[in-house]
């Protein structure tokens, strides 16, 4: 390895070097003290690695043969999801303080994880999605089931170990075969081996059983079923993180995967795309609408929401993966906003979560019953909120790219998906009296209400350019493989070079 290859790793090398520190520390200076140090200052070790990554000014590079790659895309994606993760832990931390769920472990695994996901999108090589992709599962599969003594959260964690681990033997298993007839794990490698824009049977299956294992990981249906049971079984601060960083990752895995390395025999792999945007939008749309328990809520809500922002990469162009990249950065945004207001909810000093006892809620606390609205709105996508934009864009994307019916099959969904949303405004302004339930926030937690509630209004004014920040990443994306109808080829020096 040399210096250049560091310097370009230097934001995952440094969060490592800190989670192993923090190891350290907790294991010798003594575990119940560092807990609440240990949460904060991993927030801070976030904040920091996103100015590092978003305002480093860097050249695009690829480092290591070309099996990392750090490119705007990338950093775009690792910026919103180290963000979005700093969110979650912060405005946990008094809800685990005062439940006695905290432990020193938490922040560190849910580092180790985050390291995952900042490798999976930077990944220009099979070997590296694969361990990024392992070091984020294996690190999820414990905060899920975190509080050993609760059935449910065991549950959660046995059921998304098995599953988990179904959906990487598939993904392994794809890119066996993808290496196999393609004769190499580099994406550059691969891109090169298609012929005539049509991938061989071999590499179709290979890339099929890839998809397939992704799709776990964002929920998309059929491979969805482990989802809805793991956000209500989990630590509600768990689940929350599970809806924002790792979906974020997720998606633009996919991105990364289908353009890097597929990005040649777009038609091929767009059919399959969208035929998961296309079941994940209803079966979330209408099986949201029965739930009685929010967290069970969220979950259909997310795989709806994947099923969107599918959409967008179904099209198979810049403009698709600029909506994707804005709509899981508002997702992400909506998301933390709505758990912050969960987290809050309680009767009696125990954590609720069914939907009856938001009733009335807007009597007692008006302010945050219309953070709540606003929230619940842009998920809905109603205008002028964030959301409404969001989902416009990934729907104009599809029709650009000739994938009409796509974008009438989502404007169908959204509508069937705004019932639950709506029902929970019901709720809290017109539902019958009767034992109500308190909010009980920290100020951080209240600002990680009100500030996405604020931006959900604010935003659609001139989205404060993330979406011109957007853009330049699909772009580099993008650019290389579709702009001018060649391969993308990273030379094969050890020095980290630009990114032809």
């Amino acid at each position: 390895m040399t210096s250049l290859d560091f310097s370009t790793i230097l934001p995952e090398a440094l969060l490592a070097l800190y989670a192993l520190l923090a190891l350290l520390a907790g294991a010798y200076l003594g575990k119940d003290r560092l807990a609440s140090t240990l949460l904060w200052a991993t927030v801070a070790a976030f904040l920091i690695a996103a100015a590092m990554v978003g305002l480093g000014g860097r050249d695009d590079l690829a480092a290591f043969h070309g099996m990392f790659i750090d490119d705007g895309f990338s950093r775009f994606a690792k910026v919103v999801m180290l963000v979005a993760a700093s969110a979650v832990m912060a405005m946990s931390a008094d809800y685990m303080q005062r439940r006695n769920m905290l432990r020193f472990e938490f922040p560190i695994i849910v580092t180790l994880s985050v390291i995952g996901m900042m490798l999976m999108v930077s990944a220009g090589d099979l070997l590296t999605l694969y361990m990024g992709l392992e070091l984020q599962s294996l690190a999820l599969y414990v905060v899920a089931a975190m509080r050993r003594d609760s059935v449910r959260s065991s549950e959660a964690g046995l059921k998304y170990f098995v599953l988990g681990s179904l959906s990487s033997g598939i993904l392994l298993y794809g890119a066996s075969l993808v290496y196999g007839f393609a004769g190499t794990t580099s994406f550059a490698g691969i891109i090169t081996t298609l012929s005539a824009g049509h991938l061989s049977l071999g590499v179709l299956f290979g890339l099929v059983f890839m998809l397939v294992g992704l799709a776990f990981k964002v929920s998309a249906v059929p491979f969805h079923m482990w989802t809805p049971d793991v956000y209500e079984g989990s630590p509600t601060p768990v689940t929350a993180f599970f809806a924002t960083a790792p979906k974020v990752a997720a998606m633009a895995l996919i991105a990364r995967l289908v353009f890097d390395a597929f990005g040649q025999a777009v038609g091929d792999w767009t059919q399959i795309i969208a035929a998961l945007a296309v079941m994940s939008m209803f079966l979330g749309s209408i099986a949201g609408i029965g739930q009685t328990n929010v967290k069970r809520l969220m979950a259909y809500s997310s795989i709806a929401h994947m099923g969107f922002a599918l959409v967008g990469l179904a099209a198979g162009s810049a403009v698709g993966v600029q909506a994707m990249l804005l709509y899981m950065t508002i997702y992400a945004v909506m998301n933390v906003g709505s758990f912050a207001f969960i987290l809050s909810l309680e009767r009696d000093g125990v954590p609720v979560t069914d939907l009856a006892s938001l009733n009335r809620f807007a009597w007692s606390e008006p302010t945050k019953a219309l953070a709540v609205l606003v929230l619940m709105f842009s998920l809905a996508g109603v205008p002028p909120t964030l959301g409404f934009f969001a989902k416009f864009g990934v729907l104009n994307a599809a029709v650009d790219a000739g994938l009409g019916w796509l974008a009438v099959a989502g404007v169908i969904a959204s509508v069937i998906g705004a019932f639950y949303y709506l029902r929970i405004v019901y709720y809290m302004y017109f539902g019958a009296e009767g034992q109500g339930v308190t909010s009980r926030m920290g100020a951080v937690q209240y600002l990680a209400l009100m500030v996405p509630a604020a931006a959900m209004v604010l935003g659609a004014v001139s989205m404060f350019g993330v979406d011109a920040a957007a853009g330049r990443a699909a772009e580099t994306l993008v650019a290389p493989v579709l702009g001018d109808q060649q391969p993308v080829a990273l030379p094969p020096s050890v020095e980290p070079v630009p990114v032809e």
